[in-house]
Order: C-alpha cells, then sequence, then structure tokens
C-alpha cells in the first residue's frame, strides 16, 4: 500500500480536534495545517474558537500554519487556501515531515485531498445586482440547484450564499474551457483520515457551555474593536455566526438575549452541517477512522499510531 503522505484530522465544532491534532503531531514530530475558514483572520480569535493554548503540549508549543494569515475585511476563498495549502505542504514534507491537516471546514479539506482543479473566480456585478434582494433562504434553494461543489456549511449568510452562487455559476460557465497552464495541476493526496466523534448531546452541551464562556470572556468588544478599527459591518457579518450575530447586536438589531439564542442555534445547525459534508464525503469514497472524542488522549493517539503502521 501507498504510504500515507498526509494526516487529516476533522471533526465538528467542539469535538476537541484541535488539542488532540496538537498532541498528535507532537507524538509524530510533525507539524499541523489548519483548515479553518474563519481562522486565517487575524483578531478574530474568540468568535472563531482560535485557542492557540490548544498548540501547547507538555511545554512544548506545536507549529502550525494558515492561521493568522490576513486581515479582517478580507473574504479569503478556497482558491487561496488551496494555494496555501500545498505551499506548507511542499515546505513540510521537504523536511521529511508528515503533516497533519486539522479543521472543520470539510470543502477545504476535500479540495486539497482530492486536488481539485480551482479558478480564481472574479466578482460578477450583473448577478450580484439580481440577487442582492433576495433572502438566505432563497438563495439557499438557487445554491442547492448546483453540482454542490460549494460547501454549504459556511453559508450563513446573504452574502456567503451570493458568493457561493457566484462561484458556481462562473465554474458551469467555464467547465469546458481549458484552464491556463499557469495553474499548476495537483495530485489527490492520500492521507490516513481519522475523524474525532462527539455524541450528539454532549455536543451540543458542550457548544452552549463554551459560548457562554465566551461571552463571558469579551467575545463582545472583540467584535466591537474590529468594529471600531473601520471594518465596515457588512464585512464581519459576511463572516456568519458569531461576527454575524454580535455585529446585529452591536449595531441595535437585535437584543442581547436574541442575538445568544439565535447564535446558540446557528452553532448547532453549523455543526450539523459538518457532520453532513463529513458524511457526504464517506459516500463520495472516503475511508474516515473515527474515534470517540471522550476517550483519553492518550488512546485516540495510540489508536492512530496502530492505523499508520497497520
Amino acid at each position: 500500500m501507498k504510504a500515507y503522505e498526509l494526516i487529516t484530522v476533522l471533526g465538528p465544532t467542539a469535538s476537541g480536534k484541535t488539542s488532540f491534532a496538537a498532541a498528535l503531531a507532537k507524538q509524530l514530530d510533525t507539524e499541523i495545517i489548519s483548515a479553518d475558514s474563519r481562522q486565517v483572520y487575524r483578531r478574530m480569535d474568540i468568535g472563531t474558537g482560535k485557542d492557540l493554548d490548544d498548540f501547547l503540549i507538555d511545554g512544548v508549543s506545536i507549529p502550525y500554519h494558515l492561521i493568522d494569515i490576513c486581515e479582517p475585511g478580507t473574504k479569503y476563498n478556497l482558491f487561496q487556501y488551496q494555494h496555501d495549502f500545498y505551499r506548507i505542504y511542499r515546505q513540510l514534507t521537504a523536511k521529511g515531515k508528515i503533516p497533519v491537516l486539522c479543521g472543520g471546514t470539510g470543502l477545504y479539506i476535500e479540495s486539497v485531498l482530492k486536488g481539485y482543479q480551482l479558478w480564481d473566480v472574479p466578482p460578477n456585478p450583473s448577478l450580484r445586482e439580481s440577487l442582492k434582494d433576495k433572502s438566505l433562504a432563497e438563495l439557499e434553494t438557487i445554491l442547492a440547484s448546483f453540482r454542490k461543489l460549494h460547501n454549504q456549511t459556511d453559508v450563513d449568510s446573504a452574502q456567503r450564499a451570493i458568493r457561493a452562487i457566484e462561484i458556481e455559476v462562473f465554474t458551469q460557465e467555464n467547465a469546458s474551457k481549458s484552464i491556463s497552464s499557469s495553474i499548476p495541476l495537483h495530485a489527490p493526496l492520500h492521507s490516513l483520515l481519522i475523524g474525532i466523534h462527539i455524541d450528539r448531546e454532549q455536543r451540543r452541551q458542550k457548544i452552549s457551555d463554551r459560548l457562554h464562556q465566551r461571552l463571558a470572556h469579551g467575545m463582545v468588544d472583540e467584535v466591537r474593536r474590529l468594529l471600531d478599527s473601520g471594518i465596515p459591518p457588512q464585512d464581519l457579518i459576511y463572516y456568519g455566526l458569531e461576527y454575524k450575530f454580535l455585529t446585529m447586536y452591536i449595531l441595535g438589531e437585535i437584543t442581547y438575549n436574541e442575538m445568544v439564542t439565535k447564535l446558540e442555534i446557528a452553532i448547532h445547525q453549523f455543526a450539523k452541517r459538518q457532520m453532513t459534508w463529513f458524511r457526504g464525503m464517506e459516500r463520495r469514497g472516503f475511508t474516515i477512522h473515527w474515534i470517540d472524542a471522550s476517550l483519553p488522549t492518550a488512546d485516540k493517539t495510540k489508536q492512530v499510531i496502530t492505523l499508520l503502521n497497520s
């Protein structure tokens, strides 16, 4: 059997995948490449769950990549992610390491495992104009009519849905065209896929507890500072989840209690969509080895080492 070129640790939000991936990376003397579509942004820390203490294992800092790489207000995308991933991946493999890819953004993960051939999709002003008055539910219906390349896990604001439709329209219109030779072709990667499985009710409780902890530790102030720094509200709303609902609260569009209730529901729905994507990956031919999140880290690590050696 071909040797593994990558180890992938995936799972829904609140499953504990990051801390486990860091412990595994320490055991294997390697580094982590993040697959999180929101943690790429600097100063968006509490809202994205960017707990960098997870990368400190027994006093040792585990090197990580593709976190804090761009400014809030920009719109980092799949094309950029794939480019950045392969750059880091080549650097690590050149040092003889098998990188650990860790995150919950299913499309980011699948794009590099399958070696998607992507376009850098430009804005489509006329399409945006035609969609600007549609509700999020209407936009989701339009998006569902496409061939499901786009990761609907992250589509929780109208702006993100419109961008997803824009990508799908461009892809369909250019499907028969040859891609420029300047865009490299990426071979699929042979990865060991580890899924961190957490019981649904336990996951819900952890999500609720974590939300209230983050609010108590200054998540509202984090979003207020981003707005005060000059980032337009719509740019923060584009990022969805915490940044969508906290921005709406700060602008006075919803009350604090409404914000907490709506956000809690949205995060639960987000975790469910993540699991739907991962189950879809299995139907698309990926083998994911699911490990119980409640097991001690040492036991989880032992299972992975056994799989690597089998």
